[in-house]
């Protein structure tokens, strides 16, 4: 892995909140793609982080924003018991997820290190519905959503809005997500003439990514991080 520069960075939220960030970038060359990494209901926690600096060391700047900094800031949560972080999640409206979001994307397009015209994000369970969201609102070049919750029916009128390509991951033994939501989504963004790749392994359950997670599925982590750097590299232009 190339060397890495890593840190926390406080950002200025359009509501008046401060949030919290971790940062990871290449050590060394120059102007780069930024990217925006949102967390799971688990908070910035351990994984996050290592997500966050496994995009780095692909070539981004990579920023994942502490989206329960209104009702917890600072929370990280294992996975060996329920999700505390429900009510935080309850407590995050589609509107305060823009205002992280923009506060997330505004400092990525200011840093020197990074190319302000080439810009992404990517979110997992709770942050795939935060990526679908910010791509209904800001300028970004590509979004990935894996396996986000809550989509569809609640968030559907904003496929009209997407402004970039997006990409989306399912797992087919997902418990969550019950099949007639994603053909939902689906098919309201093939009606309003949407780009997206709609990617759904069979054999994998929610949350198949985290390699700390016991619903851990190595295949279908692996091919769904080799299609989303191809993603991300075919819409960034890299």
């Amino acid at each position: 892995m190339a060397p890495l520069h890593t840190e926390n960075v406080t950002l200025q939220v359009a509501d008046g909140t401060a949030m919290n960030a971790y940062v990871a970038t290449p050590a060394d060359g120059g102007k780069l793609p930024g990217l925006i990494v949102f967390q799971e209901i688990f908070g910035v926690n351990r994984h996050i982080r290592d997500v966050t600096e496994r995009f780095a060391a692909q070539g981004y700047v990579a920023i994942a924003p502490e989206l329960f900094h209104r009702t917890a800031p600072g929370f990280e949560e294992t996975y060996d018991h329920g999700p505390l972080g429900m009510p935080h999640t309850q407590a995050l409206t589609p509107e305060r997820m823009i205002d992280d979001a923009r506060a997330a994307f505004d400092w990525l397009r200011t840093n020197p290190r990074v190319l302000s015209d080439s810009i992404a994000c990517v979110g997992f369970c709770l942050g795939g519905r935060v990526a679908f969201v910010a791509n209904s609102a800001l300028p970004l070049k590509a979004a990935i959503s894996f396996y986000g919750g809550r989509i569809a029916p609640d968030l559907l009128p904003r496929a009209q809005d997407l402004r970039a390509p997006m990409l989306f991951f399912w797992g087919g033994l997902d418990a969550h997500i019950p099949p007639e939501q994603i053909r939902a989504i689906t098919d309201t963004l093939t009606q309003a003439k949407k780009t997206f790749v709609n990617v759904e392994i069979s054999d994998a359950g929610h949350g198949f990514f985290c390699d700390v997670r016991e619903a851990y599925k190595e295949t279908a982590a692996r091919q769904s991080w080799n299609l989303s750097l191809t993603f991300l590299k075919t819409y960034l232009n890299l």
